[in-house]
């Protein structure tokens, strides 16, 4: 998996939590099935937030290859309060197929962020 990282902000600048610390965290969550009409994100902005990157269709292109290439084997993180930490590709590709829920994992109470206050190209990858 290519080093990634999952993004919010906080009062403190941006906190970012390493994914691959995430996935060794939830390791042994119990799996649960959420529907995708919970997932807010589907109806917001989300890749696109709060970052200089432009929708272009080559953008596009790319993040529906990302979508095509990922497997709905592994569960989507998700925060205490429910948000997509990681997965969102796996999001997507679960409602192209017209599947009406996902396998997930849920933190109880949320890791501390690796980082805070860095941008996202000031973190290491």
């Amino acid at each position: 998996m290519r080093k990634q990282y999952h993004f919010r902000q906080s009062d403190q600048g941006l906190a970012s939590w390493d994914i691959h610390r995430l996935v060794d965290l939830t390791r042994n969550l119990p799996r649960l099935l959420v529907r995708l009409d919970d997932i807010k994100e589907l109806d917001e902005e989300y890749w696109l937030d709060g970052n200089d990157e432009r929708p272009t269709c080559r953008w596009f292109a790319n993040h529906m290859r990302l979508v095509e290439e990922t497997s709905l084997e592994y569960p989507v993180i998700l925060s205490s309060d429910g948000r997509v930490m990681d997965g969102m590709h796996r999001v997507v590709k679960a409602l192209v197929q017209g599947l009406e829920a996902i396998e997930a994992v849920r933190f109880t109470v949320d890791p501390e962020p690796d980082f805070v206050g860095r941008k996202a190209n000031e973190l290491p990858y």
